[in-house]
């Protein structure tokens, strides 16, 4: 078995992020969590207040020689707006905000430079005229959510939030990266 790596994003709404990334072949595992802030064994509740400095993320565990890190990035950027701060769609607030936590120098370096050239007016995306704020930051620990929120979507697809806002970013998945879905 090959080893695995994991990458931590946050990209509003856990539920949406973790249900668009199980989509993708070379993934092996997608938990739901926080990091970011400084209360130790934050609670949904807790970090919702907003007063925690946590921001919703999950960590995507995948195979490396079947996806890569910067893929997923690809795959980040395309189903969450980078641009608006401590936003995104209904949800406001910091705990919302638009995050990569790397997890060593070597994604540090390729994060910061995806996010240079995609504000320069990248491959698939241009930014040239508004401002990327994802948080890049050392990931300096990760709490798992609750278990309710782990695999939420697939668990609770009639619900209206994820049918207005996971479904769209599954959509845009399956659409735009058809060729790395896994297959199920």
């Amino acid at each position: 078995m090959t080893a695995t790596e994991t990458a931590t994003l946050g990209g509003g709404c856990f539920w949406c992020i973790e249900a668009a990334f199980e989509e993708l072949d070379g993934v092996r595992d997608v938990t739901s969590g926080y990091a970011g802030g400084h209360t130790e064994n934050p609670t949904y509740k807790e970090v919702c207040s907003g007063s925690t400095g946590h921001a919703e993320v999950v960590q995507v565990e995948y195979d490396p020689d079947v996806i890569a890190y910067e893929d997923l990035l690809e795959v980040f950027f395309r189903i969450h707006d980078p641009t608006t701060k401590d936003r995104q769609g209904p949800d406001v607030g910091s705990q919302y905000r638009s995050a990569v936590y790397y997890h060593d120098d070597e994604q540090q370096g390729v994060v910061e430079e995806f996010v240079a050239e995609l504000q320069a007016g990248g491959d698939f995306q241009s930014y040239e005229n508004d401002e990327i704020v994802t948080e890049i930051a050392p990931l300096e620990r990760f709490w798992e959510a609750e278990e309710y929120h782990q695999n939420y979507y697939d668990k609770n697809p009639n619900d209206r939030y994820c049918q207005f806002h996971a479904e769209p970013k599954l959509k845009k998945v399956r659409e735009q990266f058809a060729d790395r879905l896994a297959s199920r």
